[in-house]
C-alpha cells in the first residue's frame, strides 16, 4: 500500500540521493532544510466529522477518507505533509459492478451528493480531490474492486478489463497468451488502465505501441443520465466518434467501469541502445529525422544537456559513469553532451536493423553511440524515479513536472524559453530553481517536452504552494505563448483549468460544457476538473 502522504510504500524508506546529486542541488539551488511534517494520528485529530452518515456500502473511516483526500500533486504533497488539507471526501465506496456505480450514482442524487472518481489516485493535475468551493457532500468512488480481464478475444486482439485494474495485472493476465498492450506511463505499477483513458495518458513507448487513444477501443461509461456503450468497431463513418468523448472526460461525464483494449503480440527482442551528441541543436535534428523515418522505435527520449549532467550526478561515480565520463572525453563529445535513448521492440532482425539506422541517422549529426548500459539501468529504474520525491522532499527539497508538445519549427525556443523562465521563476523571492528537460515522445510533425525543476521547501507551507504556483503559472504561459498544448499527457484537472480555453476555444469549451449538462444534468460528477461550472463562471473563478 501506498503511503498515505507520498509515492513508496508505507513502511518503506525512501532511496538513498546519491552524494554528486545532492552537491549538485546545494551548489545549484543552496542546502534544503528538512520539514517537519504532520503525522497521521495529528490529521486524524484534526478532521471533521464527516457529513454522510454510516450507511451500508459507505466508509466514512477517518484514515480511509485521508487517503483518498488527494492525489499527487506538489499541492497534493504540500496539503498532506502539513496536514491543511482543507476539504476532505465525507465518505468512501467501493463498486464491484456497473449495477453497483448506477446505484451509487442514484445515492449521489438523492443525497445531493458530488461524486469523484478515484483509480489509483495518481493524478499529478489536481484531478481527484473535492472541489474546496464546493459546499455538498462528496462520495469518492474507488474503483478498486472494478477489476480483472473480463474477456479476450485473441483472434480480434481485444481484451475487456475492469477499468480499476492497475498496469501490472494488465500485464499479468496477457502475458500468459503472449499479449501485452504496452502501455507504461511512469506511473504504471499505480496507476489504472480506465484512469489511462480519462485522462488520454501516453506511455513511455507510446511510439511503437500506441498513445491510449490508439489503444482504446470501446467500453462502458456509466453516467448519471444512463448506461453509455461504446462497441469496439475497428473503424466506422457513423458520425463523430463517441470514444474520443470518454477519453480525456476527467470523470466529469460519468464512470468508466469497462474498457476494450487493443492488444498485441508480446515482443520477442527489445533494444534500448544509446548515443551522446555534442550539442542541443543537433540533437534535436536528429530526434526529429529519426521520427521522420519512421522506424519500428517504440520511444526516442533526448536529455537536454542539463538533464544529461542531473542524470549522470544522479547515478553516482561508480566505475561505470567514470568510464563514460573518460570515454566522452576521448571522443572530444562537446562541453553540452545530450543523452539519446531509443528503444527498439520486435522481432530479432527488425530490431537490429531499426537500430542500425538510427546509428546511421545519429552519426550523421555528430553523435557518438555508447552501448546499451544506459538504456538498461533506465528500464531497471523507470518506475523507481517517482520515488525521489519522497527522498528528495525529506532532504528539503520540492520536485514537480510539467510537459506539453510542440510542433518541430518552435521547440528550439519554447525550450529554451521555459527553462530560462523556471530557472529565474523565484529571483524575486531570492529562490533559486534547478530545471531541465527531455523530449519524451517525438512525432513526425513536433515533440512532446517535459520538464522537471528542484526547488527548496519554505518553513512555511503556504509559501512552498505560493513558490510552486509563481512556477506553474509561469511555465503554463510560456507554453501556451508558444502554442504548445497546455497538457501532452497529464490531462487538466484543475491546475491546468485556466489555459484551456486558449487551447480549445470559448466555443469548444461551450461544446464540453453542454455534453456535460447532458450526461450529468445535476453537475455531480467530479466537480471543479476539467471545466469550469456554472457558478465558478459566476463568481469570476476560472
Amino acid at each position: 500500500m501506498r503511503r498515505w502522504n507520498g509515492w513508496i510504500d508505507e513502511g518503506a524508506e525512501p532511496p538513498a540521493v546519491a552524494s554528486g546529486a545532492v552537491r549538485l542541488l546545494e551548489a545549484e539551488i543552496g542546502p534544503g532544510a528538512p520539514p517537519r511534517d504532520a503525522t497521521l494520528g495529528e490529521v486524524v485529530a484534526s478532521l471533521g466529522a464527516s457529513a454522510l452518515a454510516d450507511e451500508a456500502g459507505l466508509s466514512i473511516d477517518p484514515v480511509d477518507r485521508i487517503r483518498h483526500a488527494r492525489g499527487q500533486s506538489l499541492p497534493d504533497w504540500i496539503a498532506l505533509r502539513s496536514g491543511r488539507l482543507g476539504r476532505v471526501p465525507d465518505a468512501i465506496v467501493r463498486p464491484a459492478t456497473s449495477g453497483d456505480v448506477r446505484g451509487i450514482l442514484e445515492l449521489g442524487r438523492r443525497r445531493g451528493a458530488a461524486l469523484i472518481p478515484f483509480g489509483g489516485g495518481t493524478s499529478v493535475v489536481g484531478g481527484v480531490m473535492p472541489d474546496l468551493d464546493d459546499d455538498r457532500p462528496s462520495i469518492v468512488v474507488a474503483t478498486e474492486l472494478l477489476t480483472g480481464l473480463h474477456g479476450l478475444d485473441e483472434t480480434s486482439g481485444l481484451a475487456t478489463f475492469g477499468a480499476g485494474t492497475l498496469g501490472p495485472d494488465v500485464e499479468a493476465a496477457l502475458g500468459p497468451h503472449g499479449l501485452t498492450l504496452g502501455h507504461l506511463p511512469q506511473s504504471w505499477e499505480r496507476s489504472t488502465i480506465g484512469g489511462w483513458v480519462a485522462t488520454r495518458s501516453a506511455g513511455q513507448q507510446s511510439l511503437g505501441f500506441g498513445r491510449i487513444e490508439e489503444l482504446f477501443a470501446g467500453g462502458r461509461l456509466e453516467a448519471p443520465a444512463g448506461s453509455m456503450v461504446l462497441p469496439p468497431h475497428p473503424a466506422s463513418a457513423a458520425g463523430p466518434d463517441l470514444r474520443q468523448l470518454v477519453l480525456g472526460s476527467e470523470g466529469r461525464f460519468g464512470i468508466l467501469t469497462e474498457t476494450i483494449v487493443r492488444v498485441g503480440p508480446k515482443p520477442r527482442v527489445e533494444a534500448v541502445p544509446s548515443w551522446v551528441l555534442g550539442e542541443w541543436p543537433r540533437a534535436v535534428d536528429a530526434a526529429r529525422d529519426i521520427a521522420r523515418a519512421r522506424l519500428p522505435l517504440s520511444m526516442v527520449r533526448l536529455s537536454t544537456p542539463i538533464e544529461t549532467a542531473t542524470t549522470l550526478a544522479l547515478a553516482g561515480e561508480g566505475r561505470g559513469v567514470r568510464a563514460l565520463r573518460a570515454y566522452l572525453r576521448f571522443r572530444r563529445v562537446g562541453p553540452e553532451p545530450c543523452l539519446l535513448l531509443v528503444a527498439a521492440s520486435g522481432d530479432e532482425k527488425l530490431v537490429e536493423l531499426a537500430v542500425r539506422e538510427v546509428g546511421s541517422i545519429v552519426r550523421r549529426h555528430g553523435g557518438t553511440g555508447i552501448g546499451g548500459s544506459p538504456g538498461r539501468q533506465w528500464l531497471r529504474s523507470r518506475f523507481q524515479v517517482p520515488d525521489l520525491r519522497d527522498a528528495l522532499w525529506e532532504l528539503g527539497y520540492a520536485i514537480d513536472t510539467l510537459e506539453t508538445a510542440v510542433d518541430w519549427s518552435r521547440l528550439p525556443d519554447l525550450a529554451a524559453d521555459l527553462g530560462r523562465t523556471l530557472r529565474h521563476g523565484l529571483d524575486d523571492v531570492g529562490e533559486r530553481v534547478h530545471a531541465f528537460s527531455h523530449l519524451s515522445h517525438v512525432y513526425p510533425s513536433g515533440s512532446s517536452l517535459y520538464a522537471t525543476y528542484v526547488f527548496r521547501l519554505a518553513a512555511d507551507p503556504d509559501e512552498t504552494l505560493d513558490r510552486w504556483r509563481r512556477l506553474k503559472d509561469a511555465a503554463s504561459e510560456v507554453i501556451v505563448r508558444h502554442g504548445g498544448t497546455i497538457s501532452h499527457q497529464h490531462g487538466v484537472g484543475r491546475d491546468h483549468r485556466r489555459w484551456l480555453a486558449g487551447e480549445k476555444g470559448e466555443l469548444g469549451l461551450g461544446v464540453l460544457r453542454d455534453v456535460s449538462a447532458r450526461l450529468d444534468p445535476d453537475r455531480m460528477m467530479n466537480p471543479g476538473v476539467l471545466l469550469t461550472d456554472a457558478r465558478d463562471e459566476r463568481s469570476g473563478r476560472r
